[in-house]
């Protein structure tokens, strides 16, 4: 998989930039790059599964379809990254969390239909009594949300 092209992700400009676009950077129809942020918390689990199953290509697909209680859902699967679809998909690493000269890093993959609307957003992992999941968090377009977390509107 070659490099396409490297780009800060994070809005933040006072900090350091830590997720990037390294496969097919989208942009909206206002010109603005479409991003979502791996949080440090999320990369780190995602950078332990990938070393605790010996797969460097590992990422977390993040999938919006029609459905849930809201209107819309995303699904979250782990997937290897030679899988890809290299025309449709857009590829995100999260860097802050590398080991040095580790092959493994945080890494998300999206279609276009769902970086649209997850567009913004962050990628996080939360422990909570009930258990612990990768949750999207910061919807911007998001009217509303199910208490599950993982179904929304949009405005």
């Amino acid at each position: 998989m070659a490099v396409t092209n490297l780009r800060c992700a994070t809005a933040k400009a006072n900090l350091k930039c830590a997720t990037i676009e390294i496969q097919n950077p989208r942009k909206d129809d206002d010109g603005n790059e479409m991003i979502v942020e791996i949080t440090p918390r999320a990369a780190h689990r995602l950078t332990a599964i990938a070393e605790s199953d010996k797969t460097p290509n590992l990422a977390l697909r993040v999938a919006v379809e029609s459905g849930g209680c809201h209107g819309f859902q995303y699904l979250m699967s782990l997937v290897n990254t030679a899988d890809m679809d290299a025309a449709e998909d857009t590829l995100f690493e999260n860097e802050d969390v590398v080991k040095s000269g580790s092959e493994y890093k945080a890494k998300v993959v999206m279609d276009e239909p769902s970086l649209e609307l997850l567009k913004g957003s962050s990628i996080d992992y939360t422990m909570e009594l009930i258990g612990s999941q990768f949750k999207v968090t910061g919807i911007p377009g998001a009217k509303s949300s199910c208490g599950c977390g993982t179904s929304f509107d949009i405005a």
